[in-house]
């Protein structure tokens, strides 16, 4: 079958909204209209002419609109293959009637669930009828139009104009393909309550990731490498995906991936002082707490000014004029505040290509979830990376405890080494990052390359010494050697946080203190792979 002249429609919607027009313009082709509840109320109210679903199967709705739509007058009339002679017979044997479009839209189970409700309100909101209706139609797109989406009114309207009044194949099967793409997202979204919410599963038997494409990017990670952003398809979700792009060329998936590892670690900072989160390469190449903004991006820059061009910058106060004053003097491809004052809109207008991104409100850095990664031939899920230390929690192993300055760089350094891909070495002075190593094969290296960077910058800046003299070491693990405490020995470093649990700590822990370091043990460890 090609072009279906349009006879009978059957609709049920709870979002009303284009209904009535959309009605109006089938009424035109003679469409006999057929619905349902508040629905069929809609339309009368509008002038146009009705049928029942319950005058059509010959029973009430009943138990509160649970039942309605589900009888074989309805899914009969919607599965029917209607050159196929036993199907034929039986609908005239039963009186069946053929239906040629069905436009639902169904509970909001999603939005029931985000505004708070009680249990036995939010599985109310589990639709019953219209995900049944929505499948028998979409099975039989041959034949039946199914419309789950008001944007498609017009479209399909459009196609009523130019076919006086049916639907093109080519047409039922797009439809089709969004109907099925729908009902799965709506049981996915049931199934993660479930699992999730009601039960407090860790880990279901079947993980359902209800996802809705936002927009399809340039390329992945290389030109030759298709990608695509993808939004939780229920409310409620922050972050990066959900920021507001005030200016700039498209972003890419790097800028995407770039832009949340810097908007993760500065929403660690989101109660503390203006911070600053320079990234490169989904590593942060520097990071600097201040008493203003501008004062936090210039320490952040002095850590490596060099990684800096062409990086992500992620802040956790609006941005202000002076701030992104400083920050166009290099080329920087995102920006990320919570908000932005006119002045700093005005300065990055002069920078076309420049994204500034608005993403209001931090997320919760200690916010539960699931992290998601797929190798060949599965996928891995862990619970995401929210563990977080206080003072309180770390354990002082060396003969000499850190002074109170010491203890604050030390938890800034710890922080940041979390978001530093390991093995991760992050030095740390006066609440400003002083060299960073990431990703090396083994920890002295980490270590080694840290210290260099420091005295890279130093150089740079024209310093007398490097930041890393009297500064915090942080190690995303521990040392299993007393090697790499002793290279941050010589780039200067006074005090140590490490998760400990090595079998050589004794002899990491005897060298710390024969170089007069303090050193504390958080017992917990950031891998970040």
């Amino acid at each position: 079958m090609t072009d279906i002249k349009i006879r009978r429609a059957l609709l049920s919607v709870s979002d009303k909204a284009g209904l009535v027009e959309f009605g109006r313009a089938l009424a035109g082709y003679g469409v006999e209209l057929v619905s349902t509840g508040g629905t069929a109320k809609a339309l009368r109210e509008a002038g146009l002419e009705v049928r029942d679903v319950s005058d059509l199967t010959g029973f009430p709705e009943m138990m509160d609109g649970r039942v309605k739509t589900l009888h074989p007058m309805v899914h009969g009339g919607l599965l029917c293959v209607r050159d196929d002679p036993e199907h034929a017979k039986a609908m005239a044997d039963h009186g069946i009637g053929a239906i040629d479009l069905v436009v639902v839209n169904l509970y909001p189970f999603a939005a029931t669930v985000a505004k708070g409700a009680e249990r036995d309100e939010v599985v109310e909101n589990i639709d019953i009828g219209g995900p049944s209706m929505v499948r028998s139609a979409a099975k039989n797109h041959a034949y039946v139009a199914i419309v789950t989406d008001a944007a498609d009114y017009a479209v399909l309207t459009a196609e009523l104009a130019e076919t006086g009044g049916a639907t093109r194949i080519e047409t039922r099967k797009r439809l089709a393909a969004k109907a099925f793409a729908l009902t799965a997202e709506y049981d996915a979204t049931i199934a993660s309550w479930f699992a999730f919410a009601d039960q407090g599963e860790r880990f279901p038997a079947a993980l359902s990731v209800p996802l809705k494409r936002a927009e399809e990017l340039r390329y992945g990670e290389n030109p030759h490498q298709a990608a695509a952003l993808y939004l939780p398809a229920g409310p409620g979700a922050r972050g990066i995906a959900q920021a507001k792009q005030i200016q700039g060329k498209e972003l890419s998936y790097n800028n995407y991936n770039d832009a949340d590892a810097a908007l993760e670690l500065v929403s660690e900072f989101r109660d503390g002082p203006p911070t600053v989160v320079i990234v490169k390469h989904a590593n942060p190449c520097g990071v600097a707490t201040a008493d203003t903004l501008i004062e936090a991006y210039q320490a952040a820059l002095a850590c490596d000014s060099v990684s800096a061009f062409g990086g992500i910058i992620a802040v956790n106060r609006p941005l202000d004029g002076p701030t992104a004053e400083a920050i166009s003097t290099i080329f920087t491809e995102v920006v990320a505040a919570p908000d932005a004052d006119d002045a700093a809109k005005a300065v990055f207008a002069r920078k076309k290509n420049l994204r500034l991104l608005l993403t209001g409100d931090l997320p919760d850095p200690k916010r539960p979830g699931l992290s998601l990664k797929s190798i060949a031939g599965g996928m891995l899920v862990q619970s995401r990376d929210n563990g977080a230390i206080s003072s309180g929690d770390l354990k002082v192993v060396t003969k000499r405890a850190p002074s109170e300055q010491e203890l604050a760089d030390c938890l800034f350094a710890w922080t940041v080494a979390k978001h530093v891909k390991s093995n991760a070495i992050v030095y740390a002075k006066g609440g400003a990052t002083a060299g960073v190593g990431a990703g090396q094969m083994n920890r002295l290296e980490s270590a080694r390359i840290a210290a260099w960077k420091a005295r890279d910058a130093a150089e740079k800046a024209g310093w007398e010494q490097p930041r890393t003299i009297g500064s915090a070491v942080a190690s995303d693990a521990f040392f299993p050697f007393a090697d790499g405490l002793l290279t941050a020995v010589e780039a200067g470093a006074t005090a140590v946080i490490q998760p400990g649990g090595s079998i050589r700590d004794e002899e990491v822990i005897a060298a710390a203190d024969q170089a007069g370091l303090a050193m504390v043990f958080t017992g917990m460890r950031h891998f970040r792979h």
